[in-house]
C-alpha cells in the first residue's frame, strides 16, 4: 500500500508539470515568476538574492545603459595665419610695420605681390619673400640692452653711421627693437622677433609705464614742476606726467619722470615746451625691465621668468 501511495504522488506531480508546459513552444514554464531574473543580493549572497521584474531593469527600476568610451579626436593644428603675423614672427618687424610693407607691395606670396591686409598664408606650403629673401618662422628670442648714446634705433638705415643692430652682431637670431629711443637717448631697449608681444608692449592702447631720468640745462622751477604734473598742451594734444621727482635734492637739474604715453620724443618735448634744454635722457624702466647689471652698450637674453611676466602683462 505504501508503494502505491508514492507512485500516485509522483503521477500527480508529473501531470501538473505537463499542464504548465503545455502549449509553450519555447518550453518555458508559465507562472507569475516567469519574468523574474535573479541578481546578487544586498547581503552578497551569489546563489539567491533580490530580483527584479524584468532582466532589462536594474534593482532601482531604471533601464540599464551600457557605457561606451568615446575616443578623443586629435585636433589638427592651424596652418593658416595672417600674413602680417607671419612676417612679424620671422623677425623682420612688428605687425603694424608688416602691414605697411604689405600695402607698399614689398611682400610676395608664391611669386605674387600681396597688398590686401588680412590675407592669410599656409605656413607649411606657401613661400613668402621680402626683399627677395625667403621668410620663415624662427624660435622666439627676447633681449634687453642698455643702449648707448649715438646709435639710431632701427633695423637698417643707409644714412645712419651706427644703429643698435651693430651692437647685436653676436646674436644669431634676427630680431628688431621694441619701440624706439632717440639717437642721443640711452637706457633700456628691448629686442625680439615676437611680433605679437612687440605690438602688445608698444601700442598706445596698452599704456605701459616708462621711467626716464632727465638732465636739464637749468634747475626745474617749482611752477614748471606743478605744470608737468597737472598737464600741459603740446602741438599734438595735452599731456601730463604720472609722477615726477627730483633725483638729487641739491641739484634740481636732474629729475625722474614716469609716463605712459608712447608719443614720439614726448619727454624731450615736455621740457622743451617750458624753455629747457635736455642735456641727457636715460630710460631706466620699460615694461617691468631695468638695465640693472648691464653695462652701457651691452645686452643679455631675458630669463624665462621675465618673458612670462611680459606675456602675462604682470607689470605696470
Amino acid at each position: 500500500m505504501e508503494i502505491k501511495k508514492n507512485n500516485r504522488r509522483d503521477y500527480d506531480t508529473q501531470a501538473r508539470h505537463r499542464r504548465d508546459y503545455e502549449g509553450r513552444p519555447d518550453g518555458r514554464k508559465e507562472g507569475r515568476n516567469e519574468d523574474r531574473t535573479f541578481s546578487k543580493g544586498r547581503s552578497g549572497d551569489k546563489t539567491r538574492g533580490a530580483y527584479s521584474r524584468s532582466g532589462s531593469q536594474s534593482r532601482a527600476g531604471r533601464p540599464f545603459v551600457k557605457k561606451t568610451k568615446t575616443k578623443a579626436v586629435p585636433q589638427t593644428p592651424a596652418t593658416e595665419v595672417r600674413l602680417n603675423k607671419f612676417i612679424a614672427n620671422s623677425g623682420i618687424c612688428s605687425r603694424r610695420e608688416a602691414d605697411r610693407l604689405i600695402l607698399a607691395g614689398a611682400v610676395t606670396v608664391n611669386g605674387q605681390v600681396v597688398t590686401e591686409l588680412g590675407s592669410k598664408v599656409d605656413v607649411r606650403h606657401d613661400t613668402v619673400l621680402f626683399g627677395g629673401e625667403k621668410l620663415r618662422g624662427e624660435e622666439k628670442v627676447y633681449i634687453i640692452m642698455n643702449k648707448p648714446k649715438g646709435f639710431v634705433t632701427t633695423t637698417s638705415d643707409p644714412h645712419a653711421e651706427q644703429t643698435v643692430m651693430d651692437l647685436l652682431t653676436k646674436c644669431p637670431a634676427r630680431v628688431f627693437p621694441v619701440g624706439r629711443l632717440d639717437k642721443n637717448t640711452t637706457g633700456v631697449l628691448m629686442f625680439t622677433n615676437d611680433g605679437e608681444l612687440s605690438e602688445k608692449l608698444t601700442h598706445p592702447s596698452f599704456n605701459k609705464k616708462k621711467i626716464y631720468e632727465v638732465t636739464l640745462n637749468n634747475s626745474l622751477r617749482e611752477e614748471d614742476f606743478k605744470k608737468i604734473l597737472s598737464g600741459i598742451n603740446l602741438e599734438d594734444g595735452a599731456i601730463k606726467a604720472d609722477d615726477l621727482h627730483y633725483v638729487d635734492a641739491e641739484d634740481r637739474r636732474k629729475v625722474g619722470i614716469e609716463i605712459h604715453s608712447g608719443k614720439n620724443r614726448i619727454v624731450r618735448r615736455i621740457f622743451e615746451s617750458l624753455g629747457y634744454q635736455v642735456k641727457a635722457l636715460d630710460r631706466v624702466y620699460f615694461a617691468g625691465l631695468t638695465k640693472k647689471g648691464i653695462k652701457r652698450g651691452q645686452w643679455r637674453y631675458l630669463s624665462e621668468g621675465e618673458v612670462n611676466i611680459l606675456k602675462m602683462g604682470a607689470f605696470n
